[in-house]
């Protein structure tokens, strides 16, 4: 299966409900962080490839999309070897990027690390060192989100690059995609709280 989407915005940048929006409208699977803990061999996989071990692409070959980490870490391997894919680059505001992070994904990888060693562990470590962030320097995530970004403006062919943030809805992705627009809602999913509810089993903290 081929690519039509090639995710190269990083996690907490509204890609759980891209993947939700991306399956509506390409009626195929899209893989995002969440495939991973139903997937026992692909952290392994995902580490492999980071090293450049093995072929990311062979690792989604069953999926029309790919949003979130890992498959952000590698979106030029992934957009080289599906040359008629859009690059969608997801973004949001930085600060409440950090925010958002800061109470989920850095919350539930903070405690992972902190526990036996395991391929899960060892792939997040791996992807956080390319990405460049700190998970307790606020200051470092945000330039190494603010970076990534801005690589990914600068080298992404024009022709193929989209961008988009929560508030764009179906938009972007149906006019980059030639689809029309679904008579229904884009599916706005996965908030803080949910998560925390979901990965953490915590109370609530924010919106």
């Amino acid at each position: 299966m081929t690519l039509q989407v090639v995710g190269a915005g990083v996690g907490r940048t509204g890609t759980a409900s891209l993947q939700e929006g991306l399956k509506r409208l390409l009626g195929g699977n899209c893989y995002h962080m969440i495939e991973v803990f139903g997937h026992p061999d692909h952290p392994s996989r995902w580490l492999a490839a980071m090293n450049g071990e093995t072929d990311a692409n062979d690792i989604v070959s069953d999926y029309v999309a790919t949003v979130d980490w890992p498959a952000c870490t590698l979106w030029r391997e992934l957009a080289d070897a599906n040359p008629d894919a859009i690059i969608l680059l997801s973004t949001r505001d930085p600060e409440s990027w950090w925010t958002s992070c800061d109470n989920t994904i850095f919350v539930a990888m903070r405690k992972a690390l902190e526990g036996e060693p395991n391929d899960w562990t060892s792939m997040a470590a791996k992807m956080l060192e390319l990405f460049g962030a700190d998970m307790d320097d606020k200051a470092k995530s945000i330039a190494a989100f603010e970076r990534h970004n801005a690589h990914v403006r600068a080298t992404a062919d024009p022709k193929r690059l989209v961008e988009w943030k929560g508030s764009d809805g179906w938009g972007p992705l149906c006019d980059a995609l030639g689809l029309p627009v679904p008579d229904e809602p884009f599916p706005h999913v996965n908030t803080t709280d949910e998560f925390r509810q979901m990965m953490l089993g915590e109370p609530p903290v924010s919106s």
